[in-house]
């Protein structure tokens, strides 16, 4: 994390004096943008350690901001939207965002997701002190870092992606519910949908392929999903 500043993305400036006022009390700083090329210009800029981005935004709205963002940058992204509409949350999933929040929201529920995000992605020193460097074949998964690699090559999760990568690692034969995944990736009791969670999986799976691991996570029909044999056949050889 380059700051404690978060960059507040959204086209009325209503909602982002509160947004602002919110994060100010929680003791973050913040810098402002009301389009999207403006988000990418402070994001470039000011190197924020989150964005909360509108879906909504005129010209180039949040998603296409997303996806600009996502080729060269994992920084923690929670979108904002007017619309309760399941696509627009899936696909700003599958693009790399951490979390959703739909207008209107509670600016109490906005600071408590905001902190939630920064949790995942900073880790817990008791966390980190158990298992710092996971292995599984040539896939290396380091907490401290929050870093992962196969072979040589990086491969880029989102916080969340990194924690659900971490639950398989930690336990390679085990399969796992979708309830357990969750419990295990967000531990702040945030409500997510199980479409959420296969959302997720896809990401780690497309994310490894491209780096050369195919079958990273095995589907278990009927119960959950379990670490891949590209992986655990690897341990064995």
């Amino acid at each position: 994390m380059q700051s404690r500043t978060i960059l507040v993305v959204d086209d009325d400036p209503h909602i982002r004096d509160v947004i602002c006022f919110a994060l100010k009390k929680a003791g973050f700083g913040y810098q402002e943008a009301s389009n999207g090329k403006e988000a990418l210009d402070k994001a470039s800029l000011f190197q924020p350690m989150l964005i909360v981005l509108d879906i909504g935004l005129p010209e180039m709205d949040g998603l296409d901001v997303c996806r600009h963002l996502r080729k060269t940058s994992d920084v923690p992204i929670l979108f904002l939207s007017a619309r309760d509409d399941e696509i627009d949350r899936i696909v700003g999933l599958e693009l790399g965002a951490d979390d959703y929040v739909t207008k209107p929201f509670s600016p109490r529920e906005l600071i408590a997701r905001v902190g939630a995000i920064l949790k995942r992605y900073g880790g817990t020193p008791a966390e980190q002190q158990e298992a710092p460097l996971l292995k599984q074949g040539a896939l290396e998964l380091d907490k401290d870092q929050r870093k992962v690699v196969f072979g040589e090559t990086p491969v880029p999760l989102t916080a969340i992606e990194f924690d659900i990568l971490a639950t398989f690692l930690n336990r390679p034969r085990i399969v796992f519910t979708r309830d357990q995944i969750l419990d295990s990736a967000y531990k702040d009791n945030i409500h997510v949908s199980d479409r959420t969670i296969d959302s997720h999986i896809r990401n780690i799976r497309a994310k490894l392929s491209t780096a050369g691991c195919d079958s990273a996570v095995e589907t278990v029909h009927g119960v959950g999903f379990r670490l891949g044999p590209c992986l655990t056949a690897a341990v064995n050889s």
